[in-house]
């Protein structure tokens, strides 16, 4: 099931960049924010934490990833992930997009 992106509650949201294949968007998460659980079909997530710590949770494989200001973590194409700041404080990351077709694919829970 297709969802769409600017289903889920986020501070501030906004595209850096943007062109076929490839995107960079800027995002900040308040307390108890997150980018809920979802999958990319074609495109790699590249997280980079600007105020942190964050976390990023995956599912297959499972894996927890937790980023300080500076620190990156890539997530491939159908990895179902979360994201989060950590013990749901705020946090800003960058995430660069593709390459690919962008999709956003809501996950169960």
């Amino acid at each position: 099931m297709t969802s769409p992106e600017g289903s889920y509650a986020a501070k501030r949201r906004e595209t850096i960049a943007e062109a076929p294949n490839l995107r960079v968007r800027l995002l900040v998460l308040g307390e108890g924010q997150c980018v809920p659980w979802h999958y990319h079909n074609n495109i790699t997530d590249t997280f980079f934490c600007m105020e942190g710590p964050m976390q990023i949770t995956t599912r297959n494989p499972d894996g927890v990833h937790v980023l300080e200001a500076g620190g990156t973590c890539a997530v491939e194409p159908g990895t179902p992930h979360l994201v989060a700041g950590v013990d749901d404080q705020a946090c800003k990351f960058m995430v660069v997009q593709g390459v690919g077709v962008y999709d956003y694919v809501a996950a169960e829970d």
